[in-house]
């Protein structure tokens, strides 16, 4: 089914979907490939029920599989100012070996030269503060501070307490970068022995690095979609990987992403019209109207309504079928966003620029 024309522009309303709050995970599944997997057809604008268990049935021996090997932080802290007043910090992002970019919560705005103190006796020093963002500047190294002393991030719809499971399991099992708030979850469904399958069956892997920052769970502000800018996530798809997608497409494999992050990284990293090695910041907001360059198949979980993800898999595969699907979704009791299923998406036509 094609995706139908409107006359005028897309916005955000047009992303919504109702879901009942108990669709919504609040714990991993016993197993990590125990998921269910809703396949989507964006060409034919169907979906079918299936496992993700089953997920080599969906591959073919020459794809690539293309990974975000981020590794998740425990990125919250709890601190106190001078005053004895209360402060939690949110990482969005380290900055080199003693300093980061946070999100404090506070009852009081910080401002620069202040001190916090926090636990284990360390103390950070507010370094500058501008667009609710703070730069502090740790009396440490921030990374092993936060492995030893960090909590796990969860997302804000999971209401509980992050337990100690959440650290081993709010991670891919392949997570090797650390600098990520957030995991990409659709990386969260593959254990050990389906990654030996898929190899058996001839599927390739390369990585990649997207360090998710908090600003993913950020809603759009405006109903206009132009209006929306978004927030900055650095990336670095190195030549390795370039050169692994290139081989993929002489032996006419397709290249798959897991995840939305993985998405932009790839498409980002072929702003310039063809694919290339790249670090540094992206921006890209893909939305229905977008050509892809790089990604042939996608593997994702299901999203908040109206957020810039879900735009991203409509793009993928045409508005009325992804919506379709979550209705599908919802009907048949799907577990919805970090901690629920998954999906596997084929592109609509027309999405893709021609090779």
């Amino acid at each position: 089914m094609a995706e139908s024309r409107t006359a005028r522009p897309l916005t955000r309303a047009d992303f919504h979907f109702e879901l009942p709050p108990e669709l919504i995970a609040q714990a991993p599944a016993a197993e990590r490939s125990a998921s269910r997997l809703l396949l989507v057809d964006g060409a034919r604008g169907s979906w079918r029920d299936s496992a993700f268990a089953a997920l080599a049935a969906q591959l073919a021996p020459g794809d690539l599989l293309v990974r975000n090997d981020t590794r998740v932080l425990p990125a919250r802290l709890h601190g106190r100012k001078a005053t004895g007043g209360a402060v939690e910090i949110l990482l969005e992002r380290v900055l080199g070996p003693a300093r980061l970019l946070a999100q404090l919560r506070s009852s009081k705005g910080a401002r620069p030269g202040q001190r916090i103190e926090l636990p284990g006796g360390a103390a950070a020093t507010v370094a500058a503060a501008a667009d609710g963002m703070v730069e502090l500047e740790l009396d440490r190294p921030v990374v092993p501070y936060l492995e030893a002393h960090g909590e796990v991030p969860l997302p804000p719809y999971i209401a509980r307490p992050a337990a100690d499971a959440d650290r081993e399991r709010y991670q891919t099992v392949y997570a090797r970068t650390p600098g990520s708030v957030a995991a990409p979850t659709a990386g969260l469904h593959f254990d050990a022995a389906l990654l030996d399958t898929l190899a058996a069956r001839g599927v390739a892997t390369a990585d990649l690095t997207l360090h998710v920052g908090a600003g993913t769970f950020q809603p759009l502000r405006s109903e206009d979609l132009d209006a929306h800018r978004m927030h900055p996530e650095w990336l670095t798809v190195p030549a390795a990987t370039v050169a692994a997608v290139e081989a993929a497409r002489a032996r006419g494999g397709r290249v798959v992403a897991v995840g939305t992050t993985v998405v932009r990284s790839l498409e980002s990293a072929a702003a310039g019209g063809r694919l290339a090695a790249y670090a540094g910041e992206t921006r890209l907001f893909i939305r229905p109207g977008y050509r892809f360059r790089v990604v042939d198949a996608l593997v994702t979980n299901f999203h908040l309504p109206e957020s810039t993800l879900l735009m991203l898999v409509c793009a993928f595969a045409g508005r009325e079928t992804v919506l379709g699907a979550y209705a599908h979704a919802v009907r048949n009791r799907y577990r919805f966003f970090s901690y629920g299923d998954a999906m596997f998406v084929t592109p609509a036509a027309g999405v893709r620029e021609a090779q």
